[in-house]
């Protein structure tokens, strides 16, 4: 790793490259290049072949103030996930020269973004999840069922957590939620994984195809579409009090919703609602499993559960990096930024801070102040942190108290992508009761 960096704040290759490499956010590499960033060059700029230049924040303090300033730094000007600039032309030259897709809330500014998040907004608060608890509570309950239906006679047995427990039990939450039908329920994983999971050579729809003769491919975004647009035309003529109804017959200004910004409305809750929180789950089982003096402490005090589910949050971090643009010239940490410069946030990074956590390269399920960023901050701060949260304390307070024994059954492994990632193996071994 480089020593050094340049006067005018240019990251060194060699460390530049790690962050546009879908490997290094699997194999753990990604963490050594945001350590030597946050220690040499905390907010410097990257050049990567085939991508435009970005500015990289990695300090927690600088990921704040950057999320604080919304009318300054847009999250709709730009791809608010990195693209290389092949990918960028050929969206806009399909989409009319938007850089977007999707019109999600991650792809909007002021006005608009408030309007279309205060649509949903209700239903993600915690008093209204409060009806919703004993729901989840059966689902969690169904899911420590399925896992310990694996064990044998002594209560010993072994399973992937992921593709056992972690993946559906979040996918059931959020499709009952929405309206989704159970039956299906494994389309709307595979696609999930295949839109998060585009870079990954297990995950992707073109899996098996080398890197670099993958094709940009936007039928991921057409399949989840197409499902959805028949969901819509349905709750429009029989609505119901589902949130795919609400999405449906949802008004802006008056008048209703575009088919894009509705299309949009569903992926996005549909694929971030529970790949995030699938991604958390498992990396805190396998971050207990790895800790056995941490699982032994909150098997003992049931209380730091919520405290547990902090920290998978943090540990983990799903959404690894968000872009912004500079909507105006100005100056951040001693740097100038010109109109139109991109930069990213490094999630990931600001939750690893020496600055602002004690030991940040350990999982501490009692970790007391836990100021993480994984669910962002200021106007976009995620819809449905609060869902997430509570999900993942109803399954450790269904899991643990049955939970006797735990150790992982082979090597796990981390999927491939620069935006969300997360465990997509975990072979554990465990006693049940």
């Amino acid at each position: 790793m480089s020593v050094t960096t340049a006067a005018d704040h240019h990251i060194p290759k060699d460390v530049a490259d790690q962050l546009g490499q879908p490997g290094a956010y699997a194999d753990g590499r990604i963490h050594d290049a945001y350590a030597w960033l946050r220690a040499n060059e905390p907010f410097g700029l990257a050049t990567i072949e085939g991508v435009d230049p970005f500015w990289v924040a990695t300090r927690h303090a600088d990921i704040l103030e950057i999320s604080r300033q919304n009318d300054l730094f847009h999250n709709g000007d730009r791809s608010p996930t990195i693209v290389s600039q092949e990918a960028d032309r050929q969206v806009r030259e399909m989409m009319g020269g938007s850089p977007h897709l999707l019109r999600t809330l991650i792809h909007m500014d002021a006005p608009d973004h408030l309007k279309y998040r205060l649509l949903t907004q209700a239903w993600f608060m915690p008093q209204n999840l409060k009806r919703l608890e004993d729901q989840i509570r059966v689902i969690a309950k169904a899911s420590v069922d399925k896992m310990a239906a694996l064990t044998n006679s002594n209560g010993a047995g072994e399973c992937d957590f992921v593709r056992e427990v972690a993946l559906h039990y979040p996918l059931h939450v959020i499709m009952s939620i929405m309206g989704v039908p159970e039956t299906d329920e494994p389309r709307m994983l595979k696609l999930t994984q295949e839109l998060f999971g585009a870079a990954d050579p297990e995950l992707a729809r073109d899996a098996g195809t080398p890197p670099e003769d993958r094709k940009f491919d936007m039928s991921v975004i057409i399949d989840f579409s197409n499902y959805f647009r028949a969901i819509s035309e349905d709750r429009r003529a029989h609505p119901t009090d589902d949130l795919a109804s609400l999405i449906a017959n949802s008004r802006i200004d008056g008048q209703p919703i575009s088919d894009l910004e509705a299309m949009s409305y569903y992926i996005i809750v549909a694929t971030a609602g529970h790949d995030t929180t699938s991604s958390s789950v498992a990396g805190a089982l396998w971050a207990l499993a790895e800790n056995p003096a941490e699982f032994a402490k909150v098997k003992a005090d049931l209380s730091l559960i919520p405290s547990l589910v902090d920290e998978s949050i943090r540990w983990t971090t799903p959404v690894k990096t968000f872009m912004r643009t500079a909507a105006a010239d100005t100056e951040f940490a001693g740097r100038t930024i010109s109109k139109g410069d991109w930069l990213m946030l490094c999630y990931a990074s600001g939750n690893r801070d020496e600055a602002v956590f004690e030991a940040p390269q350990s999982f501490r399920v009692d970790r007391k102040p836990n100021r993480h960023l994984a669910f962002g901050y200021g106007a976009h701060l995620c819809l449905g942190q609060h869902l997430a949260k509570m999900e993942m304390r109803i399954l450790w307070e269904e899991l643990i108290p049955r939970l006797r024994d735990l150790t992982l059954g082979g090597v796990p492994a981390m999927s491939e992508s620069l935006f969300v990632n997360g465990p997509k193996r975990l072979p554990i071994r465990f006693k049940m009761d």
